[in-house]
This record gives structure tokens, C-alpha cells and sequence, in this order.
């Protein structure tokens, strides 16, 4: 079995039993988080129609939601640390399911803004923190794997999700189906009534506590002493992260990834067509690629739990990155149909090995006790690139009139993150082994000098006693 990267919890997670059923929690509320803005679009002509609006203005409604998804992160954040992941993905569930009910009867398109844009974002805010930070809870030694897992929530419930929105229009409308959708998102309360908080067992081997790899990102790093301000901001959410070296690295990098990360799906079926492809071949793309995606994510966490691949899995994340935006970069040179089918089928591969690692190299970075505050501000931060990346890819559309220069610039800005990646968590690697030697040398040193301070003292004891006796005798 692989060696852990290193946790300060304080107790053994149990690697097993009940945390399956987290993950399966996990795994439903991930699902939803991530895949229902993107299924919402099919109701979009209807409402488009319904309330005489034009094409951008109903975009705003899928792009609010995941801008509130991403900006919610911190708040979520908060409420974990100081209530628990149980009650937070419970009260995120009821916030979307009341959402998407209220919309139903909305009026005018600002009553879509807030109820599913604002309110729903929130509460998949609320399902989508929790359901990450709890997984570290629970799992140490075999935590890719879950996080595998409970992230192949996000293909399998968009291939649900669209055949399932598609029957509801058809024979509901688009009211009704937003109807119907809330009372099936309550289900994410169902999922959140798994998360039961862990029983802690405290150990007192030093090895289970967390000191089990020299390279464990968060060693060395030192937090300063925090005052005013600072300390009431830390109560809720640890900012002094961004003194933490390698989650810098792990946000420059990812800032640079998210530009090109979304625009390739969005636009893969309209870049089919452009290429003259009839609209059932180019939906089938998007099939062949979630059905791959489905699949990567957990055997991507099978592979990282190796002991190969386990000890260094930044280098494995910057690679899926550099493997992502070359797959963009060789899209438009493939030719016809069957090579759009190559591109599918390996953009697939590429885009679920990058989210089954995504959260796990952060955790691997933070530990498990810091990831609730690192992903709430990372999310926050990482909300920009989300939404400015899909359209700047469309507007380079517009300009050249042509989907290729879009995917060569998505294929590069990935290809730049991850070796930006690749390289600064090389350096960190080695600062961070050459710090833990110099730890090592200080406390021989100090256990040394230690020693040495009690044998002067036995031999000062043992004197006095020689002096006591010559002095009795």
C-alpha cells in the first residue's frame, strides 16, 4: 500500500465502513453541483420564446447559478468549520429544491435570475464544499480513490440528467419540469443526511498523527502569529493559506488551466457542425466523451493510490493538465468525423483525469484539517477564469470566424498551466525534503544537547551524593 501524504487530524480515519456511504453522498451531491447548470439549457429556447428575451439574456440564468456556485465558496466554507458538513449539504439542498419550485412560478426572467440563479447557486454552494472536505475526514490511505469516485458524480448525472430534461419538456413544459426538478434535487438532503460527522479515535502512534512523508506538501510550512483582524477572519476561514507555498502554486496554475478548461465542451457539437455534421453525430460526441469521463475519474483515483504515482501526485496533475491542452491543440488537425471521434474520445480521458485529481492535489497540499478554507477560496478565485473563459473562446470565434484558433488558444493556455505546475512543484518538492533534513538536524541537535544537559546533571547528582558520604563518613 501506498505511503499517505501526512494529515494532522489527530485521529485514524477508518479508510472504509461508513465513509462509502459518504462517498455515495458525495457522489449525488458532487453530481448535482456540477451537472445540472449545464442541463438546465435545454429548457432555454422555451423561455427564450416565453418571455420575448434574447439568447444572452437567458445565458445569464446558467451563468449566474455557477458564478454564485463558485463565489458561495468561502461562505460555504465557514459553515462547515464551524457547523459540519451534514447540516450545510442539507440546508444547500432545500435552498436549490425551494429554488427551483419558486421558479416555476416566476414571472419576468429576473425571477430566474434569483431564485435559480442566485438562491440555487448558493445552495449547490452549499452541496458542493462539504461534500469535498468531508471525503478527507474519512479516508486518508485510500482518499484518491474515493475522490474518484464521489467526482464521477459529475459525468454520470449529465448523462442522466439531459434524456431526463428532455422527456419532462416534452411532456411538462418548461414550468412543470422546474417543478418536478425541485422536488428531485430534495434528494441531495438525503445525501447529505449521510455525512454523519466521524467518530474520532485519537492515536498515539506518531506515524498515524500525520508524520508519515517527508514530502508531504504542508510540511515547512510555518504560520505566523496572527492579530486583530487577521485572527477574527481565521476563526472563520483560514487566509493564511496564502502565505502557504505550494497552494500559491496550486492557484497559479489552476487560474491559468480554467481559461481553456470549459470552452472545449461547450463548444465541441457547435464546432461539429461548423465541420458539416449533421446534430444527432455531434451530440453523439458529446455521449462518447462523457461516457469515457465517466470511467476516467475513478480508475484515474485507482492509478494515483499507487505507490509509483501516490508519494508525487503533483507531477501526475500537471501532466493530466499538459495532456488536456494537447488534446485541444491536435483537434482541429484531426480530419472528418472519426477524427472528432479520436479528439472525444481522448478529451474525455484528459478531462476525467484532471477532475478526479483536481481536489485531491489540493488536499495532498493543505491536509485534510486546512482543505474546507483552501477550496472555499480557491473556488472564489477560480470563478474568474470560469466565466471570462467560454466567452473570450466565443469571441475568437467571432473574429476569425472559425473554431480552430479557439481550441489552439484553450489547447495552450492549459498546456502553460501545467507546465507552470510541473516545474514549481519540482522546486517545492526539493525545498520541501530540504526542510524536513534541516528539521531532522535541529532536533538531533536539540535531542543531543538534551542528553548532554542530563549527564552533566547525573554527574553533578552524583558528586554531591560522593561529598554527602565523605562528609557522613
Amino acid at each position: 500500500m501506498p505511503r499517505p501524504a501526512s494529515t494532522n487530524l489527530g485521529y485514524t480515519p477508518p479508510d472504509g465502513g461508513w465513509g462509502w456511504a459518504v462517498v455515495f453522498g458525495s457522489f449525488i451531491s458532487i453530481g448535482f453541483s456540477y451537472a445540472f447548470p449545464k442541463s438546465l439549457t435545454i429548457y432555454f429556447k422555451e423561455i427564450q420564446e416565453y418571455f420575448s428575451i434574447s439568447y444572452s439574456e437567458i445565458a445569464w440564468v446558467s451563468s449566474i447559478m455557477l458564478a454564485t456556485m463558485y463565489a458561495g465558496g468561502p461562505v460555504s466554507s465557514v459553515l462547515v468549520n464551524r457547523y459540519g458538513s451534514r447540516p450545510v449539504v442539507i440546508v444547500g439542498g432545500l435552498m436549490v429544491g425551494v429554488a427551483m419550485v419558486t421558479a416555476s412560478f416566476g414571472t419576468t426572467i429576473v425571477h430566474l435570475y434569483l431564485c435559480v440563479g442566485v438562491i440555487g447557486g448558493f445552495g449547490l454552494a452549499f452541496n458542493l464544499q462539504p461534500s469535498l472536505t468531508i471525503i478527507g475526514k474519512y479516508f486518508l490511505v485510500k482518499r484518491p480513490i474515493a475522490n474518484g469516485l464521489a467526482m464521477a458524480g459529475s459525468p454520470v448525472f449529465l448523462s442522466t440528467l439531459a434524456p431526463l430534461n428532455q422527456f419532462l419538456f416534452d411532456h411538462f413544459g418548461w414550468r412543470g419540469s422546474f417543478l418536478i426538478l425541485g422536488g428531485v434535487l430534495f434528494n441531495c438532503c438525503m445525501a447529505g443526511s449521510l455525512m454523519r460527522p466521524i467518530k474520532m479515535r485519537k492515536t498515539t502512534d506518531e506515524n498515524d498523527t500525520g508524520k508519515l512523508d517527508v514530502t508531504s506538501q504542508r510540511a515547512g510550512e510555518d504560520e505566523s502569529k496572527q492579530s486583530g483582524c487577521a485572527t477574527k477572519v481565521n476563526q472563520f476561514i483560514d487566509v493564511s493559506l496564502f502565505k502557504h507555498r505550494g497552494f500559491l502554486i496550486y492557484l497559479v496554475g489552476n487560474v491559468l488551466m480554467f481559461f481553456g478548461f470549459f470552452a472545449p465542451v461547450v463548444f465541441l457539437a457547435p464546432y461539429a457542425k461548423h465541420q458539416g455534421i449533421d446534430e444527432y453525430s455531434a451530440a453523439f460526441l458529446l455521449s462518447i466523451f462523457a461516457l469515457v469521463d465517466m470511467f476516467a475519474r475513478p480508475g484515474t483515483g485507482l492509478v494515483a493510490n499507487t505507490r509509483w504515482i501516490r508519494p508525487k501526485i503533483q507531477y501526475f496533475f500537471s501532466l493530466s493538465v499538459i495532456f488536456n491542452g494537447l488534446c485541444h491543440i491536435m483537434c482541429p488537425l484531426l480530419p472528418g468525423y472519426s477524427g472528432l471521434v479520436v479528439y472525444a474520445v481522448f478529451f474525455g480521458l484528459a478531462f476525467g483525469m484532471v477532475c478526479a485529481l483536481l481536489f485531491e492535489v489540493l488536499m495532498d497540499l493543505v491536509g485534510a484539517q486546512r482543505f474546507s478554507s483552501a477550496v472555499g477560496l480557491a473556488t472564489i478565485i477560480e470563478c474568474g477564469p470560469v466565466l471570462l473563459g467560454p466567452p473570450i473562446s466565443g469571441l475568437l470565434v467571432d473574429i476569425f470566424l472559425d473554431y480552430k484558433y479557439m481550441y489552439f488558444a484553450c489547447g495552450v493556455m492549459m498546456v502553460l498551466g501545467g507546465i507552470f505546475l510541473y516545474i514549481m512543484n519540482y522546486y517545492n518538492y526539493r525545498w520541501l525534503e530540504k526542510e524536513g533534513k534541516q528539521r531532522k538536524v535541529e532536533e538531533l541537535e536539540i535531542g543531543s544537547a538534551k542528553e548532554l544537559a542530563a549527564n552533566e546533571e547525573n554527574k553533578d547528582n552524583e558528586e554531591e551524593i560522593r561529598q554527602n558520604t565523605q562528609e557522613e563518613g
